[in-house]
């Protein structure tokens, strides 16, 4: 069984920084895309930062690219995401995702459609 379980989140000034962590178990770590989606009120989630868990490969979208900054630790299983300069608009709650490398073609690394395995969320809220 698949099981991503997120840490991490909280309350933080704007300008402050916060630091994610996803304990992942149930499958073979080094052969999955994994990382960090998010989802603030009333719009759609946004793929915010991913990591091939086989080759260190990063994604990030233009509004966190500079700020955000995905890594895992496959010996631990872990995912986190640090994020600097936290905005209000970053407000969110956030989760964490996984799929196999295989099934996910280049360019849709950040596409929510593609991710099979999702953690329950933690919530981010950055105050201004």
């Amino acid at each position: 069984e698949v099981r991503l379980v997120e840490s991490g989140g909280g309350l933080v000034r704007a300008g402050g920084s916060l630091r994610l962590s996803c304990a992942a178990s149930g499958f073979p770590f080094d052969e999955f895309f994994v990382g960090w989606f998010r989802q603030a009120p009333g719009k759609e989630r946004e793929g915010v930062a991913i990591i091939s868990s086989s080759d260190g490969t990063t994604y990030y979208p233009k509004s966190v690219k500079g700020r955000f900054t995905v890594s895992s630790d496959s010996a631990k299983n872990m995912v986190y995401l640090k994020m600097d300069s936290l905005k209000p608009e970053d407000t969110a709650v956030y989760y964490c995702v996984a799929n196999e490398i295989d099934e996910i073609l280049g360019g849709q690394e950040l596409q929510e459609g593609h991710y099979d395995y999702w953690g329950q969320g933690t919530q981010v809220t950055v105050s201004s």
